[in-house]
């Protein structure tokens, strides 16, 4: 038996923080869902920590409602619109909710580091029109990462450079981990053009993914087997 034909799909975009994923996503002039907005809020007792630390770990899957993430996706596919949480990240808190509203786009991004987390999910629920990792120099990343996070206070100097540097010796695991959870890594040249091929209602086959070199196969081995004690997981857009 065949499921009904939703009226719109998604493109989940995942990648380290500070990959460039909020500013692709604005470039292609789709409706985006932020996914950072369905964090937990600071009280809540169930966040992780960061192991030998006393900071809490938003780079962990833990720290982030999945269920309402993939519960606004799956409302958006099959209405065009739902509430959505307002979060702001320098008070780790819930300050608000408004509505979104997709029209009649038939596709609409939904941007977040842990958005490759829900990949299988929103497969098996058949909203998922593709999911992507954009990945970069490690070193870039970081830059760009602290400037943004800097110029928005989302937490103190302290804390922004010790997860800096953190996540900068933990992207490649990060990348791996995240592809191995079915979000196909590659450039932002790339990824605009498999989501205006996503939005032209083309379907992508194997042959459209690149396949690891030898040396890339090393490297992702090696990056899987450091993710546990490097990161865990992906990190705040």
């Amino acid at each position: 038996m065949t499921s009904p034909t939703l009226p719109a799909r998604v493109v989940l975009l995942a990648g380290p923080s500070g990959s460039g994923k909020s500013s692709l996503a604005a470039r292609t002039g789709l409706p985006v869902l932020r996914l950072d907005d369905f964090y937990k809020e600071g009280d809540d007792p169930t966040l992780p920590l960061v192991p030998g630390s006393a900071d809490i770990d938003w780079d962990s899957v833990r720290s982030w409602d999945a269920d309402a993430a993939v519960a606004a996706i799956v409302e958006l596919c099959r209405t065009g619109r739902t509430a959505v949480p307002v979060y702001s990240i320098a008070t780790s808190s819930r300050v608000d909710a408004e509505a979104m509203e997709i029209g009649r786009a038939p596709l609409f991004l939904a941007e977040g580091i842990f958005a490759a987390d829900i990949v299988a999910r929103c497969r098996e629920l058949g909203v998922m029109a593709d999911a992507l990792c954009l990945r970069g120099r490690p070193s870039t990343t970081f830059r760009r990462r602290l400037a943004r996070d800097l110029r928005e206070g989302r937490k103190s100097v302290p804390f922004l450079l010790r997860r800096g540097w953190r996540l900068m010796r933990a992207e490649r695991a990060i990348v791996s981990r995240q592809a191995a959870l079915g979000a196909h890594p590659c450039d932002k040249r790339e990824a605009l053009g498999r989501i205006a091929a996503s939005a032209a209602g083309e379907r992508l086959t194997p042959s459209l993914t690149p396949r690891l070199t030898p040396r890339g196969e090393r490297d992702a081995g090696r990056a899987a087997e450091s993710t546990s004690a490097a990161g865990r997981t992906g990190n705040p857009t």
